[in-house]
């Protein structure tokens, strides 16, 4: 069932994104006066193909990994003398640009339309409230505490974790952070955050910790509300009412405790002590596992006794007006976009690791888990994935958009195009640096895959 939502959401994001961006690419070749001889989403075998009254064919072919806009251009094959205006190499350096550039700024615009729905239907947010504060931390020499509720990174106020957390990544350099907090006293404070010899994006530990915080978790009794069925509690014997007191030996005190023990534990047997109406017993319990790879966690198939009112005051619900929306939307895009384009040079450079890469069976695990979600984590998501399908285009690299605005930059300077023999051999080079790049993230996705227990 996960795999089969995983494909769903990847078919998904990528039709959408890969139409996007040809779209672009078509609607400004076609006000350009350039004759588009065919549309495709996906590559291979078309799966469905028409044509259309403009003589355009339109295909939905069967490798669902892009897509391409086929244009005339005497550079591919013979043109007829009466359509040559149409051919896309007989146009102008700007109008040329102008299609290319196309294909990444509708992605780009794809984004803050995004990042503009999910302001204006709202969600309802965990406040980002601190949690127990690392020690010996980044955080804990700021003098952030347990209780604080971060407001404002530098300049950006923030309203939810994941806020908090592109403003932490965006604003983290050589200069300290000042990070505006509520105390738990309701008085509030700067602090200045300083992670200059963090390595915030290396692919071993998430941000937070490295960082020294965690979010608040309230304190429950680990006792059962409901038992899933067909879960492994279910199968064990569980029921609502029972208490967990030990899992392998270790005594188990709040919910948090039972959900960090059982955890690592995916697809393992496991010995849970359980207290029912004053009594004690151990029962063997063969839990169960969600996710793939090193993040595949152990489930156990419970819902706790949540006191009624424990975390509304932790929620709140986030969202903005119509206009108030548009710029926000426009500064999130450029947010994200900054920090994309920041972690690609910090990996050129050996500041990040490359295992930052990931192909498309994590983009697939991803998109997933966002629809499973709902809308708002798929807009997110969407956006976030579109903003780098835009920078990723615009790399200076032949065969991708930015290689033929890097063709056209030289021959804008030189007065006249690259001969066809160097333009070749760039299309080879660009070829094999787009292969290793694939490459690359595919063993990434199979590192998470499957030797990241090895």
């Amino acid at each position: 069932m996960d795999w089969l939502i995983n494909i769903i959401g990847f078919l998904l994001v990528i039709g959408v994104l890969v139409t996007v961006h040809e779209f672009g690419h078509f609607w400004v070749a076609r006000r350009v006066g350039v004759k588009v001889l065919r549309f495709s989403v996906g590559f291979g075998q078309p799966l469905l193909k028409r044509t259309g009254a403009d003589g355009t064919e339109y295909v939905l072919a069967a490798i669902p990994l892009g897509g391409y806009v086929k244009m005339l251009d005497e550079r591919e094959a013979p043109v007829d003398s009466a359509e040559r205006d149409q051919a896309f190499n007989q146009k102008p350096l700007w109008a040329r640009n102008a299609v290319i550039l196309a294909g990444p700024m509708f992605n780009f615009a794809l984004a803050i339309i995004a990042y503009w729905m999910v302001f204006v239907i709202g969600a309802t947010e965990l406040r980002p409230v601190l949690g127990p504060v690392i020690p010996e931390s980044p955080a804990a020499e700021a003098g952030l505490a347990e209780g604080d509720e971060l407001l404002r990174i530098n300049n950006v106020e923030v309203d939810a974790w994941d806020q908090a957390i592109m403003a932490m990544l965006e604003a983290a350099g050589d200069d300290p952070i000042a990070v505006r907090v509520r105390r738990g006293s309701g008085a509030e404070a700067t602090m200045q955050l300083d992670l200059a010899d963090q390595r915030l994006f290396d692919e071993e530990g998430e941000v937070l910790n490295i960082i020294g915080l965690t979010p608040w978790r309230p304190s429950i009794e680990p006792r059962i509300n409901t038992v899933v069925s067909g879960g492994a509690a279910a199968e064990a014997g569980l029921q609502s009412g029972d208490r967990i007191v030990a899992v392998n030996g270790n005594p188990i005190d709040t919910w948090s405790a039972l959900v960090e023990r059982i955890r690592p534990l995916a697809d393992q047997p496991a010995e849970v002590v359980v207290a029912r109406a004053g009594e004690e017993f151990t029962v063997q319990v063969e839990l169960q596992g969600r996710g793939e790879g090193e993040s595949r966690i152990g489930l156990l198939g419970v819902t706790p006794v949540v006191p009624e009112g424990l975390f509304e005051s932790m929620r709140h619900e986030v969202r903005y007006g119509v206009l108030e929306s548009v710029p926000m939307a426009f500064a999130a895009s450029w947010r994200a976009a900054a920090l994309t384009v920041e972690v690609l040079f910090k990996m050129v450079v050996g500041e990040a690791s490359v295992k930052n890469l990931s192909g498309p069976i994590n983009i697939a695990q991803y998109a997933g888990d966002s629809v499973s979600l709902g809308i708002i984590p798929f807009l997110k998501f969407l956006a976030i994935v579109s903003i780098s399908l835009g920078i990723l285009n615009l790399m200076p690299v032949p065969v991708l958009d930015g290689g033929h605005l890097l063709y056209n930059t030289i021959e804008w300077i030189r007065g006249r195009p690259l001969s066809e023999s160097a333009q070749g051999v760039g299309q080879q080079i660009g070829m094999a640096l787009l292969f290793m790049l694939m490459g690359l993230a595919f063993y990434n996705d199979l590192y998470r895959l499957f030797g990241a227990g090895s």
